[in-house]
């Protein structure tokens, strides 16, 4: 994921703000990741450059 789709993304249990933790990228694509919301302290993982924003509650 490009870190530029922070301005849009938001968390979709309380559509707070998301922050960025990237642990592995490949030029200014994030591959692996956390995308955390200071709200409602949910954590969202990054996935081979794919955000997974479902609920926890809707995960597998």
């Amino acid at each position: 994921m490009k870190p530029d789709l922070l301005e849009i993304l938001r968390c979709p249990v309380c559509r707070g703000e998301l922050q960025l933790t990237a642990t592995r990228t490949e030029g200014d694509e994030v591959l692996q990741g956390t995308l955390r919301c200071d709200a409602c302290h949910v954590d969202y993982p990054i996935d081979d450059g794919i955000p997974d924003l479902l609920p926890p509650d809707e995960r597998d």
